[in-house]
């Protein structure tokens, strides 16, 4: 099937995107549910690539793959687990096994207790809560503070997650330590970030009037270590290993969230995830939004080989989505082997990067439009703003992201170029000027339109993105729910850490990180 894909982008190499638009096209190239609409028509699939994308999802077993996940196998077969991220938001849904075991009366008695403890926080003498933890436990909450801001109505949130000191101590700089909560979340209570800007807290509360008997809470399930740390467990909320850090704000890790919005906004996050969970599981071939997205990605990437995916909200309040997306997928699908061990076949997944619109127009898209590699990008905008008095803002926005995506379709050739400038030039001047002016076009995007970004729109968005990276993963043969890239660095930190505070030597290290140490250690002060 790779191979039919790869004489199918051979076929279409030269062929404009625009000649595929007929009367239908518009319509035939989306997928709309009841709450938002996905378009793929600005992208060079036909219908008969579109056709064998969709056999390619067929080969790979995507939707008895997707049912394992639901039904609670343990698709994380390196790691011997079940990946259940979507259970945390199955708040009416039915019972969820693992091991013979039903997990969702522990979920939703953690949902609850989370609620409690939220509407306390919320109710009290907190003004400002630090939630401290990195990757997962960090983009994913930071992320959706930002994005449903318009409904914060608790105490201000704030976010660690560098080990380097300037952040915690920029953070903490002009906080009350006596109405301020502590956050701490890490699954095993042992990530060295974490913890270390944990500690760092503890000192400054402690200095500073805080009481951090009262005053932290932990999102985790080593609850030895929790206590030893001082936190009782009344204040420890955990969750299973299946779920993956980079999918888990949908439970505790998410309780920063809860506390800015409230446990019935909260809620409301959760159903609109749970809301595309049904439609990924009910909807078949190209009215499957979740499906088609990860079929555009494998096109761009895999058969058309787009090294790189460009994620651009118009949507102020979506700034951090790039990031998160960022890690979703570059940690989920930066894979090397299948789940057999052997190499793969084509190419893993591409790097994930972005900015808000109207930003990025003024530093990157420059290079979007008229750089040599194609990249494609992927819009999302509201079809509304929630800054009524402001409506005019909204208008321009969305106008500069619909014409961005139509620039980067049209482009503009050498004849029209030379018409924007025969009235200043002439000759091989005119030849030069108009050359720095055409724009290839024939240049891929999606765009994804929803009413207004609020809770239930951004459960729906995150899920969307989740099941994306399922089907590009099972398409590709890997395991999405492991992430052994990110170990040995941590490991050789650890190994490292002795030699930079000067108590080891560097002599087992290469020529190189011998010489950078020798350069710290004689200009450190």
């Amino acid at each position: 099937m790779w191979n039919d894909l790869k004489a199918r982008a051979a076929q279409a190499a030269e062929r404009k995107i625009l000649d595929l638009f007929d009367a239908d096209r518009a319509a035939d190239f989306a997928v709309q549910t009841q709450h938002m609409r996905f378009d793929y028509a600005k992208t060079n699939i036909d219908a008969g690539t579109r056709d064998a994308l969709l056999k390619l999802a067929e080969d790979a077993g995507v939707a008895a793959r997707r049912d394992a996940m639901f039904a609670g196998e343990k698709v994380n077969e390196t790691e011997g687990r079940a990946v259940l991220h979507t259970a945390l938001r199955n708040l009416d849904g039915g019972s969820v096994h693992v091991d013979g075991t039903d997990v969702m009366p522990g979920v939703l008695e953690t949902l609850d207790r989370m609620a409690t403890y939220a509407d306390e926080v919320r109710g009290g003498p907190i003004t400002d809560v630090v939630n401290i933890g990195i990757g997962g436990s960090d983009l994913g909450p930071s992320m959706a503070v930002q994005a449903l801001s318009p409904y914060h109505d608790g105490p201000r949130c704030h976010f660690v997650s560098n080990v380097d000191g300037a952040h915690i101590a920029d953070v903490l700089e002009g906080l009350n330590a006596k109405t301020t909560l502590v956050i701490v979340a890490s699954k095993t209570f042992t990530t060295i970030e974490t913890m270390t800007n944990a500690r760092t807290a503890r000192a400054w509360m402690a200095d500073h009037g805080g009481d951090p008997a009262t005053q932290f809470a932990a999102l985790s399930t080593a609850q030895d270590k929790t206590s030893d740390f001082g936190i009782p467990s009344s204040r420890v909320f955990g969750f299973e290993d299946w779920v993956g850090g980079r999918y888990s704000m949908w439970g505790p890790i998410g309780l920063s969230l809860m506390i800015a919005i409230g446990p019935d906004a909260f809620r409301a996050f959760l159903r609109g995830g749970q809301d595309m969970d049904r439609h990924f599981c009910a909807a078949t071939g190209t009215e499957n939004m979740p499906l088609m997205l990860a079929l555009v990605g494998i096109w761009h990437r895999q058969v058309l080989g787009h090294a790189t995916r460009a994620v651009l909200p118009y949507d102020q309040r979506l700034g951090q989505l790039p990031n998160y997306l960022q890690q979703l997928e570059m940690e989920s699908n930066g894979k090397s082997v299948d789940m057999a061990g052997a190499p793969l076949p084509v190419e893993s997944g591409p790097v994930v990067w972005g900015a808000p619109g109207t930003n990025g127009q003024h530093a990157f898209y420059q290079l979007i439009h008229q750089g040599t590699a194609v990249i494609p990008c992927e819009f999302l905008v509201a079809c509304a703003g929630h800054e009524d008095e402001l409506k005019h803002h909204h208008d321009l926005l969305v106008a500069n992201c619909f014409a961005q995506s139509e620039a980067l379709l049209r482009g503009r050739n050498l004849d029209e170029a030379r018409a924007k400038v025969v009235d200043k030039f002439e000759g091989a001047e005119l030849e030069r000027q108009a050359a720095h002016r055409v724009f290839a076009g024939n240049r891929p995007s999606t765009t994804l339109i929803y009413p207004k970004l609020d809770p239930f729109t951004l459960g729906q968005i995150i899920a969307l993105y989740e099941h994306r990276v399922f089907v590009e993963g099972v398409i590709l043969g890997i395991n999405s729910y492991d992430q052994w890239g990110v170990e040995l660095g941590k490991e050789l930190a650890t190994a490292l850490q002795p030699v930079i505070e000067g108590t080891a030597t560097a002599h087992d290290k290469d020529g190189s990180t011998q010489a950078l140490v020798a350069y710290l250690h004689a200009n450190r002060d």
